[in-house]
């Protein structure tokens, strides 16, 4: 039996569908909503596995904070009422069927790309549902990503259109450019044309750094930044190689929860 995995970025997708609520205090409509949006998911996905994954609400920001302080610092946080009620939204998911899987100590990005890996690397099909371009550099031929409110696949052309590089220099391409939405600052003066055109020309940032033919407009910012650089490159690139602690087994949809 072949399988489909499908991966639910949970508060990605619970934020969302939150921040458009008439009454944002109204959690039952939230449970509503989200729940008519994973039937069609599901409908439309036919999984065989699925999971949602949360990052968990008391963790602080993580391995990548540790390395870039200013990573995630002006974050807005969780508006209260949503906060208070994730525990009734993952009940009702569970009702539905779908598992939560909560992180501990990792970002959920991490444990969404270490278990869509594992699954993909054997391959068996992998849907990654998120509008989060960052798990873009984990496309291969059996993992994919969906957009689900833009109604698109984050696939390579995706890729491509959108920031001019392979899917696999993504973690390079925001070393350089950084993200200024999560505070990672990249190397300052090199925006996405010039990293699109670094890129182009070498494979990684290690690559155009050890390089003679780099040109002069970015070979002083290089060796001014190049450290900058390596741990930007560090804080996008996704982990890979959680200890998940449970089996795919474990994720097997079999329709609603009567309990």
């Amino acid at each position: 039996m072949s399988i489909h995995l499908v991966i639910i970025d949970a508060l990605n997708l619970i934020r969302r569908v939150h921040s458009v609520q008439p009454d944002p205090t109204d959690i039952a409509r939230t449970i509503e909503t989200t729940g008519r949006t994973l039937t069609r998911i599901i409908n439309e996905a036919q999984p065989t596995h699925i999971v949602a994954v949360f990052d968990h609400h008391l963790q602080e920001r993580g391995w990548r904070a540790e390395i870039l302080p200013e990573y995630k610092q002006n974050r807005k946080p969780m508006p209260e009422p949503l906060l208070k009620g994730l525990d009734a939204i993952q009940d009702a998911w569970w009702k539905m069927g779908i598992d939560s899987l909560l992180s501990d100590g990792d970002e959920a990005d991490d444990l969404v790309a270490t278990l869509a890996i594992k699954v993909a690397s054997h391959n068996e099909k992998v849907t990654i549902i998120s509008t989060d371009k960052g798990y873009c550099q984990l496309l291969s031929p059996t993992l994919q990503i969906r957009d689900y409110f833009q109604h698109r696949w984050l696939d390579a052309p995706f890729i491509e259109k959108e920031f001019g590089v392979k899917p696999s220099q993504l973690a390079d391409y925001w070393g350089l450019t950084g993200v200024s939405s999560s505070q990672v600052p990249g190397i300052p003066g090199i925006g996405p044309k010039a990293a699109k055109e670094i890129l182009t020309q070498f494979d990684t940032i290690e690559q155009a750094y050890s390089a003679d033919e780099l040109v002069k407009k970015y070979r002083k910012k290089f060796d001014e930044h190049i450290e900058m650089a390596r741990t930007c490159r560090q804080v996008a690139q996704l982990k890979t190689d959680i200890e998940l602690g449970f089996n795919l087994q474990d994720l097997r949809y079999e329709g609603p929860n009567q309990a």
